[in-house]
């Protein structure tokens, strides 16, 4: 069984997308938790009436913080991070899962528009993407516009789907996609829970799991699952706006942390 965490705040359209096709597709059983940070349009309704835990902030609180209340809820070893501007793939869990398991990881994430499998492919992909987001999206951002986009990206969604994941059975590449990542709790007893100083989560993660496989070798470095895709609007949900974050006073920049000339020898430990 897998706990899912999911933050949200409004995007009561999105939401019910990312939930048909999650409910849809994912194989294990799972515990939704949704950290609603003030939802003033129905989402965290919507999403008690499907039976998730969800907790209510009042507030809009930062990526980390937002994740690691969602820990404290959850039940099960296997932990999975989810944006909720997603479509997670057919049978996306267990392919995760099983790929992890077979390459020895803790910590992963799955391939998507941001990076698949080379710099070429990712080009073409992302490409296409904008052409589609750009002439679809002059007609909104709602739910019918939302599904129009991603048939028109992908087709017939199972089937390209399912092509990848026997192109690239068991392939990995180190690196982060952050939309959806997955941990087991045994990389949060090596490397701690998210930061709740540096909203570039995703990828002070992958920086801890180097520096951890570079000092200790007890884990490896955060990896992309090549064979398990899911599709991530990116930016497109961005124009609903946000309110600032409760605790923005308490974040820092990656660089604060994780300086250039530190991201630099840190590469050349892991060599």
């Amino acid at each position: 069984m897998i706990s899912i965490i999911t933050a949200v705040y409004n995007q009561r359209a999105v939401n019910e997308l990312f939930w048909e096709h999650l409910k849809r597709y994912t194989r294990n059983p799972f515990q939704l938790i949704i950290v609603d940070n003030g939802s003033t349009d129905g989402s965290a309704e919507f999403f008690e009436s499907v039976g998730a835990t969800v907790i209510r902030n009042g507030v809009n609180y930062s990526y980390p913080k937002s994740q690691n209340i969602g820990i404290a809820a959850a039940k099960h070893d296997w932990l999975a991070f989810l944006n909720n501007d997603i479509i997670v793939s057919p049978d996306w869990d267990e392919r995760l899962i099983a790929s992890m398991s077979q390459n020895g990881l803790l910590a992963a994430t799955v391939c998507g528009i941001e990076q698949i499998e080379n710099a070429a492919a990712t080009k073409r992909l992302k490409r296409r993407w904008q052409r589609i987001k750009n002439f679809v999206g002059l007609f909104g951002s709602g739910k019918p516009a939302l599904a129009l986009m991603h048939r028109l990206m992908y087709g017939n969604w199972v089937a390209f789907c399912r092509d990848r994941q026997q192109r690239f059975a068991g392939q990995i590449k180190e690196g982060f996609v952050g939309n959806t990542v997955m941990l087991h709790r045994d990389a949060l007893a090596k490397i701690g829970p998210w930061d709740e100083r540096v909203q570039a989560a995703d990828f002070d993660l992958y920086l801890r799991t180097k520096q951890r496989a570079a000092e200790v070798g007890d884990i490896k470095p955060l990896s992309i699952c090549l064979d398990v895709f899911v599709h991530h609007y990116i930016r497109l949900t961005f124009k609903a706006g946000y309110p600032p974050f409760a605790d923005r006073d308490n974040l820092i920049s990656l660089d604060d942390k994780w300086p250039a000339p530190v991201r630099a020898q840190l590469e050349l430990l892991n060599q």
